[in-house]
């Protein structure tokens, strides 16, 4: 008799817990969240390739329903997974899982890192030639303030999304049979280590953000203003000799810098 008086004076909600503690619905101390459940099902769907980047991912609701789980646990596992990268939320239309990203923890060509990714990397050529007036850039390479220098300007894709915009300079003296490669289709960096036997290894870079002016956006096919991650990069071989220098223009939601720090 006094335990049945101690259960029904109980507060509700604390009835409720206890019944779903009972039954096994609440998770045990140390189990992993219901959320993360759904982010991990989520993930396994991706690398086993029947969600790619592109296709909607199931709605709150559904995934709620799919989990027995609150629409706010659902909400939850979808908003970390933006937050993080992994799919992107579209308002008004759905969640869809977002393209992967390009991390620059390694140098890499361009063609190197999309392939890392499972992608098909190519280029547009913007502008190519011959200039003779880039002091600084000519200086940064070791070279003589009016030396020759090459000059190539690509749009970088991804498929066919445009990612990237890049402007290289190299000296023409040297590496002369770079200004008639075809470097729309091959890799300016396989090109300097397989026909010109330049062995790369290591970039100084400086990064910054900065807007995308009209030019960029329409190369870009985004809207003026948007941030762009600003990369330049001077490119050394194994002799310690300066070789390309690169000015990349990176659209920030296709790009991520993984940074490593020690003290």
């Amino acid at each position: 008799m006094v335990k049945w008086v101690e259960r029904a004076t109980r507060p509700r909600g604390l009835r409720i817990r206890a019944r779903r503690e009972v039954q096994g619905v609440m998770p045990n101390r140390g189990e992993e969240p219901a959320y993360r459940k759904i982010q991990s099902a989520i993930l396994r769907r991706i690398e086993a390739g029947q969600l790619k980047p592109g296709n909607l991912v199931p709605s709150e609701r559904e995934l709620a329903r799919l989990h027995r789980v609150s629409l706010m646990t659902a909400r939850h596992a979808l908003t970390e997974l933006a937050r993080d990268g992994v799919v992107e939320r579209r308002h008004g239309a759905g969640t869809f899982v977002a393209p992967p990203k390009v991390h620059f923890n390694k140098l890499l060509g361009y063609t190197e890192q999309m392939a890392s990714l499972g992608l098909t990397a190519h280029s547009r050529i913007v502008s190519s030639g011959i200039v003779t007036r880039e002091h600084e850039i000519a200086a940064r390479l070791g070279l003589p303030p009016t030396a020759r220098l090459g000059r190539l300007e690509r749009v970088r894709l991804a498929g066919d999304d445009p990612v990237a915009l890049e402007i290289c300079y190299w000296s023409d003296e040297e590496y002369p049979t770079l200004a008639n490669a075809q470097l729309d289709k091959t890799s300016l960096f396989s090109f300097l280590e397989h026909e010109c036997g330049v062995e790369l290894a290591y970039a100084d870079e400086e990064i910054d953000a900065t807007d995308a002016d009209t030019r960029m956006a329409e190369l870009l096919n985004i809207p003026k203003g948007t941030s762009l991650l600003r990369m330049r990069q001077l490119i050394f071989s194994t002799r310690g000799r300066a070789t390309v220098y690169v000015t990349g223009f990176y659209r920030s939601g296709r790009h991520t810098l993984r940074i490593r720090r020690f003290r």
